[in-house]
């Protein structure tokens, strides 16, 4: 059962397409596997779209149309070499964790931009960062070790994440499958994974985070933050 999801606002933002791409990403994911928010999504757009159909009719400027296919053109030449650049990806680590059985967003986002590997963090933590082609959020996969214990650490920047497999709590509740976290700059929290599975999430990550206590001044400066 899926206990925690987007707020109004947030889905909002989703709905209407204002909601910067790693957050939304996020969020989609979360909508595919949630029928409620899938529900409330639905309702979204349709209300857009009637509104939209009682707007009144907007005068188009000349040559509209030719500007558009102009933009069009210069967008898929752009992707097409884009495209050649990257389509020789590092493999997959294979000892990392498999990325199976995601929401349909994250099939195609690993389709069109490969993860490329594993990089263990700690013996409890293994991240894998994914492009998504912005620069404002960190994207990235997390696994944690059944039973493992995070350390206590405070966001410098928003916190977008849906939990995927497994499950871990802290001192707000557990998140299993499906929910939703979001977490704002000043909220300190340690994230436990239970006991009987490994856990694997899906983040966007506005700023990196900081560990506090003495361990913090030894470790923040190597914590790297890599949006893309």
């Amino acid at each position: 059962m899926i206990r925690h999801h987007p707020d109004k606002n947030q889905l909002l933002e989703y709905a209407a397409g204002t909601l910067a791409r790693g957050p939304s990403l996020v969020i989609a994911a979360h909508v595919q596997m949630c029928a409620d928010c899938r529900t409330h999504y639905h309702t979204l757009n349709s209300l857009g779209g009637s509104l939209l159909n009682e707007s009144p009719a907007q005068p188009i400027q000349p040559n509209a149309f030719e500007h558009l296919m102009t933009r069009i053109d210069r967008i898929v030449e752009k992707n097409t070499v884009k495209e050649i650049k990257d389509r020789e990806p590092e493999p997959l680590n294979n000892q990392g964790p498999a990325l199976t059985n995601l929401p349909r967003v994250l099939q195609k986002l690993l389709a069109k931009n490969p993860a490329r590997k594993w990089r263990k963090v700690s013996r409890s933590l293994q991240v894998c960062r994914v492009r998504t082609g912005q620069r404002d959020y960190e994207v990235a996969f997390h696994h944690l070790r059944s039973g493992a214990k995070l350390p206590e650490h405070d966001h410098r920047g928003q916190e977008f994440a849906v939990v995927l497999h497994g499950s871990f709590s802290d001192h707000n509740g557990i998140y299993g499958p499906g929910d939703f976290v979001f977490r704002e700059p000043g909220q300190v929290h340690r994230p436990i994974a239970t006991q009987d599975k490994d856990c694997l999430c899906f983040s966007a990550v506005g700023a990196p985070v900081a560990i506090t206590g003495i361990r913090g001044l030894l470790l923040n400066p190597l914590i790297p933050f890599r949006p893309g």
